[in-house]
């Protein structure tokens, strides 16, 4: 019988977990950015209310480079309101 029974690469280990943080990043600033857009405009996505402010436009794509590798952000598109996101430094 062999003495390894389990052989690990370290380099595809590093490389999934970094994949796994950057998409959870994206997916989390994503998710952030639909929420401001849905407080903005008083009404969830299709939602149809009276107390809506504005409408959606759709989105535009932009990159932000984060320690956890560059992400994909779709920032929202609104009619009536600004969307204005804080800027970090």
């Amino acid at each position: 019988m062999s003495g390894k029974i389990i052989e690990i690469n370290e380099e595809e280990v590093k490389a999934h977990l970094g994949e796994f943080v950057r998409k959870t990043v994206e997916e989390t600033l994503n998710a952030m950015l639909e929420a401001e857009a849905e407080q903005l405009l008083n009404a969830q996505k299709h939602e149809r209310n009276t107390d809506r402010k504005g409408y959606r436009a759709g989105h535009y794509d932009r990159k932000l480079l984060t320690k956890a590798d560059e992400v994909n952000l779709k920032m929202p598109m609104l009619k009536k309101v600004t969307f204005e996101t804080a800027q970090l430094y």
